[in-house]
């Protein structure tokens, strides 16, 4: 269906999100910070559907990930994902680079969800602003 990078420092939630959009059929590439995904999605001939990231992160965070990848791949759709309202406050005003920030915790279904509207184009009305 389609190539996914997803940049989550957290084994278990970087296992659990994998195997969640592998099941709709995704092929993910899991890394553990923001200065290997950007290192990904520079040297990857393929390509990448979506970009799924943590916001905070050793090395590169989330969102200095999102502003480079949003530079050098401006059609690149990004995810982000915090469990801290801090962390999710910094991601307001970049609503123009960033489809949406997930919550955690979530559900399976809940980022399966997310990911399947944001690959249609038809994201679900943004969560930036709240």
């Amino acid at each position: 269906m389609a190539r996914i990078l997803l940049a989550e420092d957290d084994d278990s939630v970087r296992a659990f999100v994998k195997r969640a959009l592998e099941l709709d059929g995704n092929s993910v590439i899991a890394v553990e910070d923001g200065a290997t995904a950007l290192e990904v999605v520079g040297t990857d001939a393929g390509g990448f559907d979506l970009l799924v990231s943590d916001i905070k992160m050793p090395v590169m965070d989330g969102i200095a990930l999102a502003l480079n990848v949003a530079r050098d791949k401006p059609d690149l759709p990004i995810l982000l994902m915090t469990g801290y309202a801090d962390q999710r406050e910094r991601a307001h005003g970049l609503e123009q680079i960033v489809r949406d920030v997930v919550l955690k915790p979530f559900t399976l279904a809940d980022i399966r969800r997310v990911v399947a509207a944001t690959l249609a184009g038809t994201p679900e009305p943004t969560r930036l602003a709240g």
